[in-house]
């Protein structure tokens, strides 16, 4: 089973064109079932013909019963699914068991993001003296005022950003490029950034945008440090990832009247079913706002009606 799922990867990468950071997902979670399946039958290795719908199953309650949320154990098996029906389109496999496995429900998820003198006084407190300030608050700026998602930011390159007009091409899901405004704060950090950039990349020789004190492309778990890093500073929220940058982009566009249609667009979602969590968002900040401000509201309710705001 271990060479099938690199088999699978490389296909990944190859044909679907998938991100390095979408390869990785998928790793993890195939890995993960791997391992289950080694520790539970006591072999030491795994034929993919002879896994059973049972096992599939199991290993989804499992991960329940050991805290993982819905919205994950949902993913993981979108990830197996992928893996078994390419498996049986080429041939290696003569059934799928995933097939019926039910999905769990996800539930009403609503992601977090930060109040605007949250993501305010967390670029604020970044001191831009520096190469590393500079380039770290160029960073949260960047997820801030474009809503990117982390694999894009790490890829970005500086034949990308067009500072003369004011745009970014990034290369989201499935190899699709869309192109981004930048705003004009965002364009007088990079402008800062760009000086200290050269600096940092020394006497190597990179087209990435981003880098690390090395002077190498900055890595997705250096990004993720970084932003967990400087919001810590600002918030008590546990999961403080590029990921909350990006639903604090949309969200923010959405309490400020922008069109659902413009924030896909943005967000480089392919259906707008998933933008729609954020209507969902604006219209439960609006209840509390009323509850707090309006004199004929229940007040003592608004609490119990909000999410994490």
């Amino acid at each position: 089973m271990e060479s099938m799922i690199e088999t699978f990867i490389r296909y990944l990468e190859r044909e679907r064109q998938y991100s390095i950071h979408t390869q990785e997902a998928y790793r993890r979670d195939l890995e993960q079932f791997h391992d289950y399946l080694v520790q539970s039958s006591g072999r030491s290795s795994v034929d993919p013909c002879a896994i059973t719908k049972s096992e599939c199953r199991n290993f989804l309650s499992g991960l329940v019963s050991h805290g993982f949320n819905r919205r994950s154990v949902a993913r993981k098996l979108a990830s197996l699914r992928a893996f078994f029906k390419y498996l049986l389109r080429t041939g290696q496999i003569d059934k799928d068991p995933t097939l019926n496995v039910v999905s769990p429900r996800k539930g009403d998820y609503l992601p977090e993001f930060l109040r605007e003198e949250e993501i305010q006084k967390a670029l604020e407190k970044v001191d831009i003296q520096s190469n590393v300030g500079i380039r770290d608050r160029t960073i949260l700026e960047f997820f801030y005022g474009t809503g990117v998602r982390l694999s894009e930011l790490v890829e970005l390159n500086v034949q990308d950003v067009h500072s003369e007009t004011g745009l970014v091409s990034v290369i989201g899901k499935g190899r699709k490029e869309r192109v981004l405004p930048l705003g004009r704060n965002l364009m007088a950090l990079i402008k800062q950034y760009l000086p200290a950039r050269r600096m940092m990349m020394g006497k190597a020789e990179t087209n990435a945008f981003f880098l690390s004190q090395k002077g190498k492309r900055l890595s997705a778990r250096g990004v993720q440090w970084i932003v967990r890093h400087r919001l810590e500073q600002v918030s008590e929220k546990t999961r403080l990832s590029p990921h909350v940058l990006r639903h604090t982009f949309a969200t923010h566009l959405m309490e400020h009247g922008a069109d659902l249609k413009a924030v896909q667009e943005l967000l480089g979602h392919a259906s707008l079913s998933t933008t729609q969590v954020y209507t969902h968002m604006t219209i439960d900040r609006l209840r509390q706002i009323y509850h707090q401000a309006h004199p004929r509201a229940d007040k003592s309710s608004a609490s119990g009606r909000s999410t994490s705001h």
